[in-house]
């Protein structure tokens, strides 16, 4: 009878191994989607209609962003303008050791 103390390095290594030598055999490539080969070039993507539809956006973004403040004039858009934590933070005291 095989020990314990001999069988399970060498299913552990044995497993290893075959996982190295998969891993050299057959490189991960993820397949190239539909949606990765239609993605314009850095040529396509400056053209004229591009920058009208970006003005477009940034119109649309502008106005949700007026109405949004329309209905909370206090808000506020940047985390720069929050106070800085000034005073001395209370840490939790330790809790004794439960006796059995």
């Amino acid at each position: 009878m095989i020990s314990w103390r001999f069988a399970v390095p060498t299913v552990l290594g044995a497993a290893a191994l075959a996982a190295w030598i998969t891993y050299v055999v057959f490189p991960i490539s993820p397949p190239l989607s539909e949606e990765i080969r239609r993605m314009p070039t850095v040529s396509e993507a400056t053209g004229d209609q591009d920058l009208a539809a970006s003005e477009d956006e940034v119109f649309a973004y502008q106005r949700a962003a007026e109405a949004i403040l329309k209905r909370n004039p206090n808000a506020k858009a940047s985390a720069d303008e929050l106070p800085l934590i000034t005073g001395r933070i209370p840490l939790p005291k330790p809790r004794p050791l439960p006796r059995p």
